[in-house]
């Protein structure tokens, strides 16, 4: 079997939702090939907003996995030259691009899973088995009024004549499940990792620390709740972002000032060593309707590792039932994270998180995606 995956995130050192299931599905079964689409590199932006511009790379094998035979995994990273509003047939060309690279690869008649939005190109230019599997909602996000718009035509598509959609949390199944029949496949966790051991990470602050993991954008940090947060704690204790850092200079440069120690993206196999290692775990984020839309991925990562967790009110943490997770509004939120340090200290109600965890492993959420590609598979042999 073939599947061609849209993904709003390139295949990476960090794993997210759509590595961790389009992985797990290969390893099961050795005959499916993968082509991964990965968002387009973006020059202009990139040399616009002082970063270093690259070209996409194009289409390419994938990366060696364990379980795996090569050549099943293939990548490609198309380029964007013009913005879209210059460049009025920029996804055109995009969903071109994805078609030249499917006859390439001979793919004659694959399974399509949607997760950028703009494959609803694909799916009124193919007669591919379609699944939508939408893990944001993106039309509830604060966007320019063209992009908002443009969003939620493909959305219109995608919802209209995909045959499946898959939603990650239970805000999107009620909106999403409101317009059709939707399936949830909530997002997971790697349990195994989180069920050995790590040693402290050397790039650690010493002394206490309290660690947020997860992607630093503007969408979903609260900035201010951050500076407020930092600014509350003495000179001995940090406030530690690990994550790929996708603010703007200036959110940069204010988290910087008050001391914030920013870490970087690290590999997925390193992330469990700083969240073990955290005294508090942290989750700053806004609450806005994009936001409550979420489920977030370090809900499970942080009950695996079993560590008390500070949170304002968003979605995941405001409705589990936890004794060591502490719902925070933004007024007292920093309070309670200095809180939170100075009682820090043993494991807590580690082995009944990690059994909490075990719940949603990963292996458990390829067996749901599994079931509805199956579907697909079905409804392609029909046709």
């Amino acid at each position: 079997m073939d599947l061609v995956v849209t993904s709003l995130e390139a295949w990476d050192r960090v794993w997210r939702r759509n590595q961790h299931l389009v992985a797990g599905l290969l390893r099961r079964d050795p005959g499916l090939r993968v082509l991964f689409v990965e968002p387009a590199t973006d020059p202009l932006h990139a040399a616009l907003g002082a970063s270093q511009p690259r070209l996409g790379r194009g289409l390419r094998a994938g990366p060696p996995l364990d379980g795996v035979r090569a050549e099943a995994l293939w990548l490609l990273e198309p380029t964007k030259w013009l913005p879209r509003r210059v460049d009025r047939r920029l996804d055109e060309r995009w969903a071109r691009q994805v078609l030249r690279a499917t006859r390439t690869l001979d793919m004659t008649d694959p399974l399509l899973w949607v997760n950028d939005p703009t494959g609803s190109l694909l799916v009124e230019a193919t007669q591919w088995p379609s699944l939508y599997d939408v893990t944001d909602d993106w039309t509830l996000a604060e966007r320019s009024t063209a992009e908002t718009e443009r969003v939620l035509a493909q959305e219109q598509v995608l919802l209209t004549r995909c045959d499946e959609v898959v939603v990650c949390s239970p805000a999107l199944a009620a909106s999403k499940g409101a317009l059709r029949e939707v399936t949830l496949v909530p997002n997971g966790v790697d349990t195994a990792a989180y069920r050995v051991a790590h040693d402290r990470p050397t790039d650690l602050p010493d002394g206490p620390v309290a660690v947020y993991v997860g992607t630093l954008h503007g969408d979903r940090l609260d900035i201010d709740l951050c500076v407020a947060t930092a600014h509350a704690l003495d000179v001995t204790r940090h406030l530690v972002l690990v994550g790929p850092n996708a603010l703007a200079p200036e959110q940069r440069s204010r988290l910087d000032d008050a001391g914030v120690v920013m870490l970087g993206a690290r590999p997925s196999s390193e992330v469990p060593a700083y969240v073990q290692h955290a005294d508090v775990l942290v989750v700053p984020h806004v609450v806005t309707p994009f936001t409550d839309s979420l489920d977030p991925i370090k809900l499970y990562e942080y009950q695996a590792a079993g560590r008390p967790v500070v949170s304002t009110p968003v979605a995941g943490f405001r409705d589990v039932v936890d004794e060591l997770v502490t719902v925070a509004g933004h007024e007292t939120f920093a309070a309670a994270v200095v809180r939170a340090l100075a009682d820090a200290g043993g494991d807590g109600h580690a082995a009944t998180d990690r059994e909490r965890a075990a719940d949603a492993d990963w292996a458990r959420r390829v067996d749901q995606v599994d079931v509805v590609l199956q579907r697909l598979r079905e409804r392609g042999a029909v046709e």
